[in-house]
């Protein structure tokens, strides 16, 4: 599951230098080894893809890179055609027991590759005419899920994450399993505003994909759980699967432990509430069975028809970039077209990978978050350098010239809001601290922080063609759509199947709000410091206040109306940011915080700003000094932008669905 709390990277994959040994990591017993693949592999080039070959590379490379990262364990299997290739634990999955990974007997939280086994399920109820892939959801629906612009959504704008959701946070992820919602309970509570045409923008969803599940509930009267296990893992004889959550007896002492580093203790069983967007735990051997099947015409899951319908189909997206397929990512390496998945939760961070053209598919997945940006670089690192290895491919081609490169570079820059994120709800305000800013370099070529090179370094970007740029060392691409002659979005191939980035309006824009409100907040502060601090000089001199009647009033109250706003906006962002530090708060744990605040943030901001035109009028008016006038002026513009900012951001308004 890709984890909102990562949002203000962008959910970005950074990735690393090459992985160099700091200590030996432990390599789990191995199972029996796989049959080996047919001599061609389907590749031009490079090594020729074998167990051997896979052996001799992933033996050398994962037991440092899980050491250098401070991972506990890991498990690879890679498939051709119909045969498993490779398969291999690495490291533990309980490190105080000594216990070792292996690829047939540890279960791992694949986190959103689950999703992948929810539209297989949705395409066996399409296949059976059960799911009209085009047809209004509502249609499938015992709750009425609102039209947006009198448009509704279709299962195929859900499949491709353009249904037009905002980011669905509250009961995303927990430890406790007491509090396992029933699918039907949280597609009606969980449920979030819809804030793009449907079709037009993609915007990742895990509600979406639990919406989906509970239409696969309702069309086939089985209980999503039960559906999955019969349909799916039954067939592909997938033993060692399960969606269920805590995990059935017999498969709970499977379960490889969850690790922020591998020399900390571990964690609990992670409860995912959309479950059917990240709540599977699998072996590394089943997931290997599931790509078989896809790989080879849907074996006993689909028809072929079917899986080519759902591997072939492209979603509207930028030009030039990749796109959604139903329910895989797309993403082209070395010039061979892949679809892929990855997943993530709090502590184990996965990606699946398949070649459909050369029938071939690896998956992997970690126990552990390990050292900051670690567990995504292993995973970014391990994927390119398998493409690299076994599907070599031609350098991109194709220039723009230097002078029109420089101009558009320039027409880039500026500040972009990730669609993926809150627009209707108090959360809106991680976008004020995490917009993506656009500059350039001192060549004049692009700067995106948002997608860091291998070193967590600003990629060198070169424009191939009119607005897509590749970068020189990966291949990735980069590319914005333009309209009216300005560019208006851009993404990544790294995220562009379920992400743009769209300029930010300039009455939400980070580069001047920002710092008007910072400079709000410091002269609010001065306001409410100042008074205690002269009371107290006033009685050590013996002075008295020179205001009375209507001035000392509006003196007293704009002064302790701006002691309640300071208060107000440290406890938002105390609230958010243990919130985003930790998931089990999104479940309702802190709704009392949250009420509060919100009884309180438009008392304490309409009241500053009535107040501190009150204090303002009593200060012109009164023959004060210039000294007084200009402060009283500071006070009204300051006063003004909390209110802006709680009126633009969400911070005044009541409920809690966010």
């Amino acid at each position: 599951m890709r984890v909102l709390g990562k949002l203000l990277g962008l959910g970005a994959l950074l990735a690393m230098t090459p992985l160099v040994a700091q200590e030996s990591a432990p390599q789990a017993g191995q199972a029996p080894a796989p049959v080996a693949a047919p001599a061609n592999s389907g590749a031009t080039g490079g090594h020729p893809l074998t167990e051997q070959d896979l052996s001799a590379w992933l033996d050398g490379m994962m037991p440092y890179a899980l050491a250098r990262g401070g991972i506990a364990g890991a498990v690879v299997t890679v498939v051709h055609g119909d045969q498993l290739l490779f398969e291999r634990g690495y490291g533990y999955a309980d490190v105080a027991a000594q216990k070792p990974v292996t690829p047939d007997g540890t279960l791992f939280r694949p986190g959103s590759v689950s999703k992948l086994f929810t539209w297989t399920a949705v395409m066996q109820l399409v296949e059976q005419g059960k799911i009209d892939l085009d047809a209004d959801v509502n249609g499938y629906l015992d709750f009425e899920m609102p039209a947006f612009d009198g448009k509704p959504i279709t299962m195929r704008q859900i499949m491709t994450h353009t249904a037009g959701f905002e980011e669905s946070m509250r009961h995303l992820i927990g430890n406790d399993p007491d509090t396992v919602m029933a699918l039907g309970d949280y597609v009606r509570e969980g449920r979030t505003q819809r804030v793009f045409e449907p079709g037009t923008t993609p915007a990742y969803s895990n509600y979406a994909t639990a919406l989906a599940a509970y239409i696969v509930q309702r069309q086939s009267g089985m209980k999503f759980d039960d559906y999955v296990e019969q349909k799916i893992f039954a067939p592909l004889g997938m033993r060692h699967s399960s969606f269920r959550q805590p995990l059935p007896p017999a498969l709970a002492p499977m379960m490889s432990k969850g690790y922020v580093l591998s020399t900390q203790k571990p964690k609990p069983f992670e409860i995912i509430y959309p479950a059917p967007a990240g709540s599977l735990s699998a072996s590394g051997n089943d997931m290997a069975k599931f790509m078989i099947a896809h790989l080879n015409g849907g074996g006993p899951l689909l028809s072929p028809q079917t899986t080519a319908m759902m591997h072939d189909f492209q979603a509207p997206g930028i030009h030039g970039l990749n796109h959604m397929a139903l329910g895989f990512y797309e993403q082209q390496v070395n010039g061979h077209r892949a679809i892929a998945h990855g997943g993530d939760t709090d502590f184990f961070h996965s990606y699946l990978w398949l070649f459909p053209d050369q029938k071939i598919g690896i998956f992997f997945s970690m126990n552990s978050q390990g050292t900051p940006g670690s567990s995504l670089a292993v995973r970014g690192q391990l994927f390119h350098q398998f493409a690299d290895r076994y599907l070599p491919g031609p350098a991109p081609k194709g220039q723009v010239d230097e002078a029109t490169a420089r101009e558009h570079a320039a027409m880039m820059v500026g500040n972009y809001t990730n669609s993926r994120g809150a627009y209707r709800n108090f959360l809106s305000i991680l976008d004020l601290i995490g917009q993506t800013t656009v500059g350039l370099d001192e060549d004049g070529g692009l700067l995106v922080p948002g997608v860091p090179s291998m070193a967590d370094q600003p990629r060198h970007w070169k424009e191939v063609e009119p607005f897509v740029w590749v970068d020189t060392v990966t291949g990735e691409r980069l590319a914005a759509e333009v309209k009216d002659g300005k560019v208006t979005r851009f993404s990544s191939d790294m995220f562009s199947p379920f992400m743009v980035l769209s300029r930010t309006p300039w009455q939400y824009n980070a580069a001047w709000l920002l710092p008007a409100l910072l400079l709000a907040l410091g002269i609010v502060a001065v306001t409410a410091l100042a008074w205690p601090w002269a009371a107290i000089a006033r009685r050590r001199y013996g002075a008295t206040l020179a205001l009375t009647g209507h001035a000392r009033r509006a003196y007293r109250l704009s002064r302790g109306f701006a002691w309640l706003a300071l208060g107000v906006m440290l406890g938002w962002m105390l609230l958010v940011t243990t919130m985003i530090s930790d998931l089990n708060a999104l479940g309702g744990a802190l709704d009392w915080a949250l009420y509060l605040l919100q009884f309180l943030t438009p008392i304490a901001f309409f009241g500053l700003f009535g107040l501190s035109l009150w204090y303002g009028w009593t200060v012109w008016t009164g023959g004060r000094k210039w000294g007084a006038k200009l402060w009283s002026v500071l006070l009204v513009l300051s006063a003004f932008l909390f209110l802006y900012v709680g009126l633009a951001y969400h911070l005044i308004g009541f409920g809690t669905r966010y």
